[in-house]
């Protein structure tokens, strides 16, 4: 009896919505918890798109789990640094958290808790539960500790200095370079540089490792051979160059993700900026100095194809340790590696040029990560993005750097195409390798099923 008069009088003064609202107060607790449901949703989404996952992916993931988890009618919009999830209450009002991305560090393993996590909620998960989770996986230490990273990428340019044809002296002085590449750029993080000018600064310090080359070569050993300058910086400035950022915005850009590929592509303009200033400022000194840096690339020698596979196999597994990943992650990405290189040696025997062999590669790794990888609970972005490193065209950004700076534009502007090229033949191929190994995985989950629900009842 109160509680009608109580609603006839609310009706009369405040309006008859209003007064239906405020009779729906039971329903707060509920709308109360959807709402901390969204936040963490949304923070799971800046979390994957800070690790590295692709703006499609994080999309997808977070509907799912959204789904899992009782809400809705879900909204997801990504930018480059942002992410909005929204999700309507019981009374129809839509709940809606943004978080910004802040911090773009790559994190492998906490990126496979992450599609673990959202796989779980999609399954059907209690909200507490899914908070709960992602609040302790977020809250997880790293697998390693940073000089394991750093020495990993060591390896990295050790790789890459042997897939060159370089030797063993480029080879070592590649990882020499990168090593004291790692600790300025981790003085430089503690410091709060911006990336821009960490690119100047690691530029240049390669560089300068190029102009004590030509000084002292001819002070070396003989059994370490010749050190062309041009293949030990090649090497060595990998970690640095933007072919990853490249690459990340194509696929964006395939995806259906034009401002999220917009700002990826803007991030790689300016950092790739960053890495010409550092070249050309050195280069400027050194001659000034009286030290003419000779700027032709110079080719390496060609190994046995058993040399280079083995070389982009462990340029992938050692990009993915720097990342973070853990061990099954890091020996898949060694395989995807080796295949790539692979499958890129073919094409270009078959007649293939460059662009179309690197598509052709990374079609292959795109089928089997996406396609098998899932079966050790590896997310196939991981395997895709550290198995196609030794093709990826940072080289080509960096001999276009060198003919730019050098007088040559034409020739600079043609390597630059050439780059970009190759970034989106690695993107379209990973993309449709993707594409077309959903049926397959799809077949991998229906027999699994039919599996399980026999072991459950025999009789069937």
């Amino acid at each position: 009896m109160v509680g009608r008069v109580r609603n006839r009088v609310g009706r009369l003064l405040i309006g008859k919505e209003a007064a239906e609202i405020a009779a729906r107060a039971d329903d707060a607790p509920r709308d109360d918890d959807d709402l901390r449901t969204v936040t963490a949703l949304a923070r799971m989404a800046e979390a994957l798109l800070s690790c590295g996952a692709p703006a499609a992916d994080v999309t997808a993931l977070t509907l799912r789990a959204a789904l899992g988890a009782g809400l809705a009618h879900t909204q997801v919009d990504i930018t480059f640094t942002a992410v909005i999830v929204s999700a309507p209450d019981s009374s129809g009002t839509p709940l809606t958290a943004v978080r910004v991305v802040q911090v773009r560090a790559t994190d492998y393993s906490r990126l496979a808790g992450l599609y673990q996590l959202a796989h779980d909620a999609a399954e059907g998960m209690d909200p507490d539960v899914l908070r709960r989770r992602l609040r302790v996986l977020l809250r997880r230490p790293r697998r390693y500790r940073p000089m394991v990273a750093h020495g990993a990428v060591v390896g990295l340019a050790f790789s890459v200095g042997w897939l060159l044809g370089g030797g063993l002296g480029v080879s070592l002085a590649a990882g020499a370079t990168s090593a004291v590449l790692q600790l300025l750029l981790a003085a430089a993080n503690r410091r709060g540089l911006p990336a821009f000018f960490q690119q100047v600064a690691g530029a240049a310090t390669a560089t300068l490792v190029a102009v004590a080359l030509l000084v002292y070569q001819p002070t070396f050993p003989d059994w370490l051979g010749g050190i062309p300058p041009s293949l030990v910086v090649g090497a060595g400035i990998v970690p640095l160059l933007a072919g990853l950022f490249l690459v990340g915005s194509a696929e964006d850009a395939i995806a259906g993700f034009y401002v999220t590929a917009s700002g990826r592509a803007f991030e790689t303009m300016l950092l790739t900026t960053g890495i010409v200033v550092g070249i050309a400022g050195v280069l400027d000194l050194a001659q000034r100095g009286g030290v003419p840096l000779d700027l032709q690339f110079s080719e390496g020698a060609v190994y046995p194809l058993g040399g280079q596979v083995a070389a982009a196999a462990a340029a992938s597994m050692t990009w993915a340790l720097a990342g973070y990943a853990d061990l099954r992650a890091v020996l898949c990405s060694g395989l995807a590696g080796g295949a790539l290189w692979l499958l890129y040696s073919l094409g270009l025997d078959l007649g293939l040029g460059p662009i179309s062999a690197a598509g052709l590669a990374a079609l292959g790794v795109g089928f089997l990560a996406e396609g098998l990888a899932w079966r050790w609970g590896i997310p196939g972005v991981v395997v895709s993005i550290c198995g196609i490193v030794p093709l990826l065209p940072g080289l080509a950004i960096y001999r276009a750097i060198f003919s730019l700076v050098g007088g040559d534009p034409a020739g600079g502007v043609s390597l630059l195409v050439q780059a970009l090229g190759v970034a989106l033949a690695l993107a379209a191929g990973v993309t449709l390798g993707e594409f077309c190994s959903q049926p397959l995985r799809r077949e991998f989950d229906r027999v699994e099923r039919a599996v399980r629900r026999r072991a459950r009842n025999p009789q069937v």
